[in-house]
């Protein structure tokens, strides 16, 4: 497998490299057409070999890449949530191939036509992985691009390199290069990845980043899904269980130390009730982080880079007026660490002038905005672009379908936090800057599938019959008569 260079060293050489990938696993994919139940189970079946075999070398690797991250996390969220969808494409897969039978208008079907939905194979599918969960992001999409029949070029993260390379070298012991290929590298080589003229592109990221890879696709009208993120907002309602929200809040908030695309990015609470919100914020996060800095339970903030770009933030809105409380239950020394762990801070007042509430956080900050009536906070997130998920919390089922019905999001949970995206079943995707498609369980195979329509005609003459035939006449009139009435 052609291995890319280090940005530094990124030249000709390699984009026809990749180019050369490409061009292979089309040829490929070509002669094998068309893909059985058995090859795509067959690949599925490898994939999920890969991931549990190579599990524990894996949480390792991103540990290692975070300066710590939580070896249960990781299982937890990068390896069974990767394994999840594989299984749940093998389980599935026979029913999803089916052809869908589409009625027809009266008297077609009647006189002998037939239509029909056939799902094909795109072809190549490229998959951009991020790196706040390499493994999960590259997988789970991976799932729905094997179980429609495609080939796959992946271009996992140049942050988290101990795992994109493992990640390569697994994939290669498995898969021959005409059917799975990783290319590592830098930024350089990520923006020769984007310009290739792939049958679709998996980009999931930043909406800055997104806009580039966008616009690197159009030029080959290369279709896109798009995993984004944003300010995924989260109301409690008047009606909510206090306690109940704030641990799972916290537990959202906290997990991968906030490093999540469908985070809680800020809250919207009942100005009577911050208080209570704030207490049972720290309560709940001193019952599952005692500790922190020695605390293997809890990740690392990936790097000193996104460290002190949260921290800014911080600074930011304490010179511009908000209250910091930071969740520190044993009062350890954070400036005496030797990795870039950070604790929950939460900030109190933010303003819309503040970095903290214009920009996606990515870090366990959470700001806490108040509101007097409902319609309020509705009106709080709907002034902001969509966000990748919304989270309402309470027991007034009116109130649920108000805020369901006036907001817009990519997905929802209710009474938690994030939890939708671990529904197979469900379509995982955002809207607007969060981004367009979705994938997961039946909605990946068919966004990586072409919907192929196919109509088959009857002996019958039905143009003729129906009087849509030269030469025309009464017939003709009497038909455009009968159809075109209000």
């Amino acid at each position: 497998m052609a291995t890319t260079a280090p940005t530094a060293a990124w030249d000709a050489r390699d984009a026809a490299a990749m180019q050369g990938i490409l061009s292979r696993q089309r040829a490929a994919f070509t002669a094998e057409l068309p893909v059985s139940a058995a090859t795509r189970k067959a690949r599925l079946q490898r994939a999920l070999a890969v991931l549990l075999d190579n599990k524990d070398r894996l949480v390792a690797a991103l540990s290692e890449d975070f300066g710590h991250r939580s070896n249960e996390m990781s299982l937890v969220t990068d390896i069974m949530a990767s394994v999840k969808p594989l299984k749940h494409a093998i389980k599935h897969l026979d029913g999803w191939m089916k052809p869908e039978n589409r009625p027809l208008d009266f008297p077609m079907k009647l006189l002998g036509a037939r239509a029909r939905v056939e799902f094909q194979p795109k072809g190549v599918i490229g998959i951009i992985s991020p790196w706040n969960f390499p493994v999960n992001l590259t997988f789970a999409p991976l799932a729905g691009v094997l179980a429609a029949g495609n080939r796959a070029m992946i271009k996992p993260s140049e942050f988290t390199p101990v795992t994109s390379e493992l990640m390569k070298t697994m994939l290669a012991g498995a898969f021959d290069e005409t059917e799975i290929a990783v290319i590592t590298g830098g930024s350089e080589a990520g923006k020769a990845f984007a310009g290739l003229a792939f049958d679709h592109l998996v980009f999931t990221g930043g909406t800055g980043i997104a806009r580039h890879v966008m616009a690197a696709a159009a030029k080959n009208l290369v279709p896109l899904t798009l995993e984004l993120g944003g300010k995924s907002p989260t109301i409690i309602s008047r009606s909510a269980d206090i306690g109940v929200a704030t641990e799972r809040i916290a537990m959202g908030k906290m997990m991968n130390a906030g490093q999540i695309c469908l985070a809680p990015d800020y809250l919207i609470v009942p100005q009577e009730s911050e208080s209570e919100v704030i207490a049972g914020l720290k309560a709940a996060t001193a019952k599952m982080y005692p500790t922190l800095l020695a605390n293997p339970d809890y990740t690392s903030v990936l790097g000193a880079r996104h460290r002190e770009r949260l921290e800014a933030h911080v600074e930011d809105a304490r010179a511009k007026g908000a209250t910091i409380e930071v969740v520190n239950p044993a009062n350890e020394d954070f400036t005496k660490q030797n990795t870039n762990k950070m604790p929950l801070h939460i900030i109190r007042n933010p303003t819309d002038e503040m970095t903290v509430m214009q920009e996606e956080i990515f870090g366990p900050l959470l700001p806490v905005r108040t509101y007097a009536t409902v319609d309020g906070a509705i009106d709080e997130v709907n002034r902001r672009d969509r966000p990748l998920g919304l989270y309402w919390f309470g027991q007034d089922a009116a109130e649920q379908r108000r805020v369901l019905d006036r907001t817009i999001s990519g997905g929802v949970t209710v009474n938690d936090v994030i939890f939708h995206v671990s529904a197979e079943e469900l379509p995982f995707g955002g809207i607007g800057n969060a981004g367009m498609g979705s994938y997961h369980g039946a909605d990946g195979f068919k966004e990586f599938s072409h919907a192929k329509s196919i109509y088959t005609q009857p002996k019958l003459d039905l143009a003729g019959l129906a009087g849509f035939k030269p030469p025309y006449g009464d017939k003709t009139r009497k038909a455009l008569a009968r159809e075109l009435k209000a």
